[in-house]
């Protein structure tokens, strides 16, 4: 099993000043530690479930551009890219240019957005879910095309490209991967199914994750696509990775065919946390 580290929360003691040395400490001791991804949330303002909404919260893929100096290893991404925050092309530019520099590294994670506060707080419009679902597959063809040879025009109800073109193109190949991240069982696990590499479920409860799991597979084999040839990834947010019973429970999922688990940090101490996932968790899941 993989891990993931997840930087979500930026209030540290002596934050903003002290931010570049504890993200950056926090990203090498994931690495050389045995993480294999480094993932950052795309939001403006902090969540308001997890703390106030005014807490720090550093845009997403300046972070990953720093982290990726950092680093030379671990895929990075957003953890997930709210489709309504930026045009698509720039955001594929924005992603294309993370992977040259990163040499591969990158990871176009994306969802459909759903934090209103922050839309209005910012001025961004915040269309109707099904718009945003609709933005999110035009988005995804979007990326197809600019990541292919095809550099003529894209013609959606919502974007309208007159040339697709993208230079350089990805050092990944054939592209960064495309994740999808969510359970929404209708939308969310259809789009993963024909358009994504990785899939990250929002539980890491192995009952229902094997629901989705069907569920997924139930839309690659009506749309033709390969069930097998999607990594399967798991967030454990409401998992304690330091409880007995968590290698049991990622034994488990493991068996479902879940191939990284994804864990977050926790302030005020983001790199003490890191450190200490290192020492006692992420050689357990390595071993499974």
């Amino acid at each position: 099993m993989q891990t993931g580290l997840h930087f979500w929360n930026y209030s540290v003691p002596g934050a903003p000043a002290a931010l570049p040395t504890v993200i950056a400490e926090t990203a090498r001791v994931a690495e050389a530690g045995g993480f294999d991804q480094f993932t950052v949330m795309d939001h403006w303002f902090q969540m308001e479930a997890m703390a106030p909404a005014s807490e720090p919260m550093l845009e997403a893929y300046t972070t990953l551009g720093f982290v990726a100096a950092q680093t030379s290893r671990m895929r990075l991404g957003p953890l997930v890219v709210g489709v309504t925050y930026r045009h698509p092309g720039l955001l594929v530019k924005t992603a294309t240019t993370l992977d040259v520099l990163s040499g591969g590294r990158s990871m176009l994670g994306i969802g459909a957005a759903w934090y209103e506060r922050e839309h209005h707080g910012l001025g961004v419009p915040y269309p109707a879910i099904s718009e945003r679902f609709e933005r999110l597959e035009e988005t995804l063809q979007i990326a197809g095309q600019m990541w292919s040879d095809d550099d003529g025009p894209f013609e959606g109800t919502h974007y309208r490209l007159a040339e697709t073109l993208g230079q350089p193109k990805p050092v990944s190949a054939p592209h960064p991967p495309i994740m999808i991240g969510g359970k929404g069982e209708r939308k969310t696990l259809r789009l993963a199914a024909q358009y994504a590499q990785i899939v990250n479920l929002t539980t890491s409860d192995p009952d229902e994750v094997a629901h989705l799991l069907d569920v997924l597979r139930g839309h690659c084999d009506r749309l033709g696509t390969d069930y097998d040839a999607i990594e399967k990834t798991v967030i454990a947010g409401a998992s304690d990775p330091f409880a007995p019973s968590f290698t049991g429970q990622m034994s488990r999922l493991a068996d479902l065919g879940v191939t990284m688990v994804v864990l977050g940090v926790r302030p005020p101490d983001p790199l003490g946390w890191t450190t200490r996932l290192v020492d006692e968790v992420v050689p357990a899941l390595a071993a499974l």
